[in-house]
Parts: structure tokens; sequence; C-alpha cells
């Protein structure tokens, strides 16, 4: 396949084309949720200084590169043969640590706890479950992303890998992140099927989509706040 045939194939993945007006509109409004966010990621920080500089090192990996831009590589394209994904279920949105604390307590999660993030990004929300004290792993497809951040990550006593959220190993988790906004029915599908082998008690934090099958009990849902606005998330229980 030629690089002209990737760039065409990934085209037919990508949302229809905005107006001027409609760009600019979401361009503000990105920008004064950024604002928002980042200052209250920074409130957060300063009840644990320890995590001031990996948070610092993933934003300055998102200023390098932007994580935002849609992925139109080669390798990328293989990339979404191979696992039989789309280029929409690569959409990249982050969690501020604000929500992502404020959700993750509400689920339970603390000291003594293990979050498993499937589609974990930059691993923001491995900070906040670092904040909680809990023991924190992400599984991300775009290795873009994880090689950006992972010695970051590191230093904050968490672990981001390279890995397909849908065959992700759950093994020894007790909360399940998932902020599965743009992955399609069939992932999200699979996702909680691996839940269902996972011990009971075990509970899910899904973005925007509930638990698909009725398998897993909804406990609660709950708004939050994300870079692009505010969203509904569930918890979950195996």
């Amino acid at each position: 396949m030629t690089e002209d045939a990737s760039k065409a194939l990934i085209e037919r993945e990508l949302p229809d084309r905005l107006t001027l007006f409609e760009r600019a509109v979401i361009s503000i409004t990105k920008l004064v949720l950024a604002i928002l966010c980042r200052a209250l990621d920074l409130l957060m920080l300063a009840v644990r200084p320890r995590l001031v500089g990996p948070y610092l090192s993933v934003w300055l990996a998102e200023r390098r590169r932007s994580p935002y831009r849609w992925p139109r590589s080669f390798e990328t394209v293989l990339l979404l043969k191979q696992t039989g994904h789309t280029a929409r279920e690569l959409t990249y949105g982050e969690i501020p640590l604000l929500t992502a604390v404020l959700l993750f307590r509400r689920a339970g999660l603390g000291p003594g706890g293990r979050l498993v993030d499937l589609g974990a990004g930059r691993g923001r929300a491995l900070l906040a479950a670092r904040w909680l004290g809990a023991q924190a792993r992400g599984v991300e497809l775009r290795r873009e992303h994880v090689e950006a951040v992972r010695p970051a990550m590191a230093r904050a006593g968490a672990h981001l890998e390279v890995a397909d959220a849908t065959e992700a190993d759950l093994t020894g988790a007790t909360h399940v992140f998932a902020n599965w906004c743009a992955f399609g029915e069939e992932s999200r599908r699979r996702i909680a099927e691996r839940l269902l082998a996972c011990p009971s008690g075990t509970r899910l934090i899904s973005v925007l989509h509930p638990a698909p099958g009725g398998q897993l009990r909804a406990l609660c849902r709950r708004p939050g706040l994300f870079t692009w606005g505010f969203e509904w998330v569930w918890i979950h229980e195996r």
C-alpha cells in the first residue's frame, strides 16, 4: 500500500469538514477548557508535589508533539489493519487530574487498589491513581504516546505499555478505567467480556457509554469534566 493510499484510507474515517465558524468556536472552547483543566490540575498537585515533575513531563511532551493530530502514517494504517480498529478509535482525549481523582475515589480506589487504564493515551489518569495511593498500569495502542511519557510514568510509580485495550491483561486489577468515548461497539463488547473473567467486586469506570450486555452491575452515573466538555461517567461492578 502506498503512502497516498494509506492517507486516503484514514481520510474515510475522519469526521465531516467543519466550517470556519465551527472551527473557531471549537478552538475557543478547547482553549478555555484547557486553561481551566490545567489550573485545577495544578491545585491538585500542590497536595502531592512528588507528582508535579511527572505531570509537567507529560504536559511538555504534549507541547512538543500534539497528541490531538489525526494519525495518517503508513505505520498507523498497518496497525489499524492488524488490530481491526478504526482511525476514530485512536482519537485522543484526556481526563483532567481532578476529574479522575474524584471519579476514582467515588469508585472506591485508594491505597491497596490496582487500576488498569485501557486506552491510556499519555497516562494522566495513572497519575490520578497514584495521587490516591493506588497502583497504576495503563495500556495504549499508539507507541508514540507511550514512548513520549514512559520515563515520567516510571518516576510517578506507574507503568505504561504498548498494548491493545481489547486484549489487555486485567490480572490483579481492582479497578478498570475505560475512556472509550470513541471506541466502537465491538471494542466495548470485547472489553466487557474480559471484565467478566475478573474476580467479583472488580469495578469498571467508563466514560460516555455504559458497559454493554448488562452483565456488569451499574452502581451509579456521574458527570465529569473532560478536556472537551462534560460527559457522563458510569461506575460498574463485576
